[in-house]
């Protein structure tokens, strides 16, 4: 019994020099510890997951989806070195989160920029058609909402 209080007294004392050696550092080196443990407990196999729906609050629902189109778009523009372009449609994106008349306007101006792109890949071409495609009806949906252009009914 006392072998076993003298062997945990000598490792609390080599903790303590180790803490001492971290010096203001040692905050840190705990909160990394503490983030390597599992953090799911084992039963949440069996429980559903949750989806995460990031969303910016207190906006529209056709305008969140104006931003969610204009989001996926901004993300193939870059993946395809076509930054200034995606730059140009993630500003009148922000625009669109403060004055929604304005970022509309300035999202149809940089749809008529993307319509010029061109790729020598058919694929890619599809794609950005099919993205351009989908942003350009979510922004007439909401242009018709807030009653800003006319638009003709098929």
């Amino acid at each position: 019994m006392l072998e076993v209080l003298v062997g945990l007294v000598a490792g609390l004392l080599v903790l303590a020099g180790v803490m001492v050696m971290l010096g203001p550092n040692a905050k840190k080196f705990v909160r990394r510890l503490a983030g390597l443990r599992r953090r799911h407990p084992s039963l949440s196999v069996f429980q559903p997951m949750r989806t995460r729906e990031v969303s910016a609050s207190g906006l529209n629902p056709k305008t969140q989806r104006v931003l969610e189109a204009a989001s996926r778009l901004g993300s193939w523009l870059r993946a395809h070195n076509h930054e200034e372009v995606a730059r140009d449609l993630r500003n009148a994106a922000g625009r669109l989160t403060t004055d929604e008349p304005a970022g509309l306007y300035a999202m149809q101006t940089v749809l008529r920029r993307v319509r010029s792109l061109t790729f020598d890949d058919h694929a890619a071409q599809e794609r950005l058609k099919g993205l351009s495609n989908e942003l350009r009806k979510a922004v007439q949906d909401r242009f018709e909402q807030l009653e800003l252009l006319p638009f003709r009914r098929p």
